[in-house]
């Protein structure tokens, strides 16, 4: 689950981005404040919550992390609204560090590569991946399903060429880290990153 802030540009609205729209239509149902977003095969996959300062303080912009205390009122103002879903929040990190088990060529193309890549506790993700200097026995970052990327981007379980890919594998650029290399490629870390930790964009 996404929760995202920004007055400036977006107005006095928190976003909440609970699945993955899948290119499909949607449909908004608005009471009050509150307003529910659905595709046309009828999966809610996000929220609005309008004049939201009026409620709480949000701290930060962009992505923004809630509190449980945050959490039961927005559930409360969904309630006080008339609907009945249930907003539960997912603490899990969604950019770890990840350790590359696998890698061989994508059949259908001639630049993508097709990785295993443990990401904690023995949770193991296949990911497409296009950089050039991919390989097994690296350490990278990877931005698990539901992860909101620095400029915007959702990271949700797709295909490339046909073949099924469950998160990304990021560079320091798109990482937003301050004087990114700007040699193209993943970000490799050191071998002694710990598998499943949790890494800080913009670090």
């Amino acid at each position: 689950m996404i929760f995202a802030y920004n007055p400036k540009y977006v107005s006095d609205t928190l976003m909440v981005v609970t699945a993955d729209d899948k290119s499909m239509k949607q449909t908004v149902e608005r009471r009050e404040n509150v307003a529910r977003l659905k595709t046309e095969d009828g999966r809610v996959i996000g929220w609005n919550f309008f004049e939201i300062s009026k409620a709480m303080t949000i701290e930060g912009t962009g992505q923004v992390q809630i509190n449980d205390a945050q959490l039961a009122q927005l559930n409360e103002m969904i309630q006080k609204a008339g609907f009945e879903d249930v907003l539960e929040k997912d603490d899990s990190p969604k950019f770890v560090v990840g350790f590359v088990k696998t890698c061989v060529p994508h059949e259908d193309s001639d630049h993508l590569s097709v990785t295993e890549i443990e990401v904690d506790n023995g949770e193991v993700l296949q990911i497409v991946c296009g950089a050039a200097n991919i390989r097994k026995g690296l350490k990278v970052v990877v931005a698990k399903p539901g992860a909101m990327m620095p400029d915007g981007l959702l990271i949700w379980p797709g295909e490339l060429r046909g073949v099924e890919s469950y998160g990304m594998v990021c560079s320091a650029k798109e990482l937003n880290i301050a004087n990114a290399s700007m040699k193209r490629g993943i970000l490799e870390l050191p071998q002694d990153a710990v598998v499943g930790s949790a890494f800080a964009v913009g670090q």
